[in-house]
């Protein structure tokens, strides 16, 4: 499994730029990663939202489908906001960070599951 964080704050989205690899290098993602083994999808998606952003955060329920990546890996997404006290974002693994309103979600050259999400992050930001 593979969790994303669809992160909100008065209206828009926090989303982040790859760096890397080659492939995906330019394109936009929400923040996440792998669950480790033993891991909650909660607890994962905290954890990583303090590696990738160094930010803390309040995760939610999931919000759209869960999107095929292979066929034995999930991605899923949760709502989430930052924590009371959290740290502003940063671009800790990313090559940026974009808070972006409904409007851009189209304009973006998304990665393709996160693409796939754009209707419900639509409907989670109006």
């Amino acid at each position: 499994m593979v969790v994303g964080a669809a992160i909100t704050r008065g209206g828009r989205l926090l989303v982040q730029q790859r760096a890397f690899p080659a492939d995906a290098e330019g394109r936009w993602e929400l923040p996440g990663g792998r669950v480790d083994p033993g891991e909650d999808d909660r607890a994962a998606l905290a954890r990583e939202c303090r590696e990738e952003l160094g930010a803390d955060v309040a995760v939610g329920d999931p919000v759209g489908p869960d999107v095929p990546l292979k066929p034995d890996l999930l991605l899923r997404v949760h709502t989430a906001e930052l924590a009371p006290g959290s740290p502003e974002p940063t671009a800790v693994e990313h090559r940026a960070l974009r808070w972006i309103a409904p409007t851009d979600l189209d304009a973006l050259d998304w990665l393709p599951a996160d693409r796939a999400l754009i209707p419900a992050l639509r409907a989670l930001l109006t």
